[in-house]
């Protein structure tokens, strides 16, 4: 996920741009076109905004220009009409980009969002010609694109994107993430977690992979947390499904729990629907600062964090939601970083033991945790 911006741009003004604020009649606009092409957990994170935007403009249609791999994160979801997902397989050519973007383009929007200013968001915004075209404030070369900008105040990743509706007179008011998981999607997960021995079980799931080191924190960390909470509450049962190429990585670390029979792992890699309705049934969700945390926000499960090199912008603003960091036991001012790698060792993650970690997310089970 993209770092959130620093809170020094707090004092600019909440919106520039040029001209007025874009004052759509609901009745005027027929169709809306939303870009966030990546990451997982960042298109997610756009689905508030995708529910104010229906809301405040009921008869339009929704549109979505996204990359292929974040489908899942939008299936069923009501409020999307169409998703555009960019495939680069079937995009082997600048040739089949530009007819592709032409042809998103030429479904006549009459208002565009653009949460990102990549190349490919640029050419489908500034294809479209919409009446209205909002997005963050751009550099002064790519201005002419865009109708209005904002500057939303820094605080939740998901409040952060809604702020740039501002424009139209459209303000976050504690909307979630949300991901729509079907009966058939529930009853194949009920399938699986009976296979496992975990239906009818209180269970954690555990995200305990990262491709960055400094969002990571170590195996052994998570090994010796889960190993306290069983001996704490032996019905206590933790289930850590993988993403491609993890499988070895979760098996060597539940390898080192000592009450492995506890830790239960998949025997295949669960796709993120199946992942995402098991997260639905667990009683918390335990992980690194990554896509499934923000699934346990979009499907009413409670999360536990660990930081390391991102900020607290990304948690939910609600005590089911919370996080730990290494800054509230020791003396650490370069957290949050936001850097992908760390010269000194990631003091921030390995100083963060086992032992401090355990009174916190013991006592948010308690308090949290779904029965």
């Amino acid at each position: 996920m993209a770092p959130l911006p620093d809170a020094a741009h707090a004092d600019r003004p909440e919106t520039d741009g040029a001209g007025p604020p874009a004052i759509l009649a609901p009745e005027s606009v027929r169709r809306i076109l939303v870009c966030q092409l990546r990451q997982i957990g960042d298109v997610l994170l756009a689905t508030p905004a995708l529910e104010l935007l229906a809301r405040h403009y009921p008869g339009a249609e929704i549109h979505v220009f996204t990359e292929k791999k974040c489908l899942p994160m939008l299936q069923g979801n009501p409020r999307v009409h169409t998703v555009w997902p960019v495939d680069k397989k079937t995009l082997p050519t600048l040739f089949h980009e530009l007819a592709f973007y032409r042809r998103v383009a030429a479904c006549g929007f009459d208002l565009v969002v653009d949460f990102q200013q990549l190349p490919r968001c640029r050419w489908v915004v500034g294809l479209s010609r919409a009446r209205a075209r909002l997005s963050f404030p751009p550099p002064w070369y790519l201005r002419q694109l865009y109708t209005h900008w904002t500057r939303p105040k820094p605080g939740y990743a998901g409040a952060y994107k809604a702020g740039v509706l501002a424009p139209l007179g459209i303000t976050w008011q504690g909307e979630r993430p949300r991901l729509y998981i079907s009966d058939a999607e529930r009853a194949e997960a009920g399938v699986l977690l009976e296979s496992l021995g975990l239906a009818g079980a209180p269970f954690v799931t555990v995200d305990a992979t990262h491709r960055h080191p400094t969002r990571r924190w170590p195996a052994a960390h998570f090994a010796a947390l889960m190993d306290m909470a069983v001996e704490a509450r032996p019905d206590a049962r933790f289930l850590l499904p993988y993403g491609p190429g993890e499988e070895g990585e979760i098996r060597a670390l539940r390898d080192l729990c000592r009450h492995a029979d506890k830790v239960i792992v998949p025997g295949n890699m669960l796709s993120l629907r199946l992942l995402a309705a098991c997260m639905e049934r667990a009683a918390a969700h335990l992980g690194n600062c990554s896509a499934p945390r923000h699934i346990a926000v979009a499907v009413d499960t409670p999360s536990f964090t660990v930081l390391g090199a991102t900020g607290k912008g990304w948690t939910f603003p609600s005590p089911e939601h919370a996080d730990i960091q290494g800054k509230e036991f020791f003396d650490m001012p370069c957290q949050h970083c936001n850097k992908n790698s760390c010269p000194d060792g990631i003091p921030c993650l390995t100083r963060l033991t086992p032992d401090l970690v355990f009174p916190r997310f013991m006592d948010h089970l308690q308090k949290h945790a779904k029965p």
